[in-house]
């Protein structure tokens, strides 16, 4: 479906998992590449979420057919890369391990999703995106002081898995491109997280970051860095972290900024409780009226369906009409590709059109 983009050309055969594979497929896609994703029998998730499936081909083959698997072993030859998240060593029971797939097509780039990785003491264990962020720190520095807060499944599947593993997709197939050898692209979930935490690790080892939640500058602990509640119980994000956006914000609430030290963190208590007293004394939009143009860095905290059709988003993301009666699909940079996939009936028409 890809007749264009940076990725136009490139191959990719995309095992049907959840979690970081589709991510990373659907970005390979949007990026250009020729997309095939395989599917099993009835196992289809792409009419509940298109968007996450967008842009590439849909083949279904069943695998407890050894038939099944010599087509899939067909497209593998013919491939750049190949993306999967099977439990460990299930796939090598089926025989297209990257080892047996790279016998047969030595310029194949291999991509492995998972949670622990492929080696070390957890590998095989069972996890989900919360269990890495409870073991890498993430979750324990996330939320107010006390509990952690979960932030979706943003940090872990996506950022910390898919996107490293698209990364790793196309790093690797470029060097294939150059050597003629391609490699195994292995993408951990605990990995990811674990470079995402590099600056808030660093800051900790040299002293500069308290190891409790809502204690530090960006982890909601500074009263100009944090979401309060307006009179209506919607909320504002303020973000005034610099002098002159803590001046404005000052202004804007009626206090003088010269008057409230904003570094000194024995005054963040008392300045939070007068923030949140006025902020609480009008609604999320009357504030943001107060605010223009984001001035102070203060900006209203939106529910799903306003930051879609936020002017700003529809700017740079315009929404795509989803299949009939389905949601509509925000479409990503760096270009948008066509909600949802086209079904291939066959190996043999995606052969075809990955003639060499």
């Amino acid at each position: 479906m890809q007749t264009k983009g940076p990725l136009a050309g490139v191959r990719i055969v995309e095992i049907d998992a959840i979690g970081p594979v589709p991510f990373a497929a659907m970005l390979l896609a949007d990026l250009g590449a020729d997309v095939v994703r395989i599917v099993q029998p009835d196992a289809s998730a792409s009419h509940v979420v298109p968007s996450l499936y967008r842009g590439r081909r849909e083949l279904e083959l069943d695998f407890r057919h050894p038939a099944s698997i010599n087509e899939l072993r067909d497209l593998i030859d013919r491939a750049d890369g190949l993306i999967e998240g099977m439990p460990p060593r299930s796939i090598e029971a089926l025989g297209i391990g990257p080892d047996a797939c790279r016998m047969r097509n030595p310029r194949l780039v291999y991509g492995r999703a998972s949670i622990w990785g492929q080696d070390g003491p957890m590998a095989e264990r069972p996890g989900s995106d919360i269990n890495v962020l409870a073991l890498t720190g993430a979750l324990h520095a996330i939320g107010t002081p006390d509990q952690p807060v979960v932030p979706l499944t943003l940090l872990g599947d996506h950022a910390g898995c898919g996107l490293f593993l698209a990364l790793g997709m196309v790093s690797a197939i470029l060097g294939a491109q150059a050597s003629g050898e391609g490699r195994i692209v292995d993408a951990a979930a605990c990995d990811g997280v674990g470079a995402l935490m590099a600056l808030t690790q660093s800051l900790a080892a040299s002293g500069r970051w308290l190891d409790r939640r809502e204690a530090n500058l960006v982890d909601g602990g500074a009263p100009f860095y944090r979401t309060y509640r307006c009179a209506d119980e919607r909320h504002v994000a303020v973000g005034a972290i610099e002098p002159s956006a803590f001046a404005d914000l000052c202004a804007v609430l009626g206090l003088e900024a010269s008057k409230i030290p904003q570094f000194d963190r024995a005054g963040w208590p008392h300045m939070a409780r007068e923030f949140a007293r006025r902020f609480a004394s009008r609604t999320r939009d009357e504030w943001i009226a107060r605010f223009p143009d984001g001035a102070a860095c203060v900006t209203p905290v939106l529910s799903l369906s306003e930051a879609a059709r936020h002017p700003h988003a529809l700017a740079r993301r315009p929404l795509a009409s989803g299949p009939a009666g389905g949601p509509t699909a925000p479409q990503f940079t760096p270009r948008a590709a066509p909600v949802g996939p086209a079904v291939v009936t066959s190996v043999g028409e995606m052969l075809g059109r990955w003639v060499d």
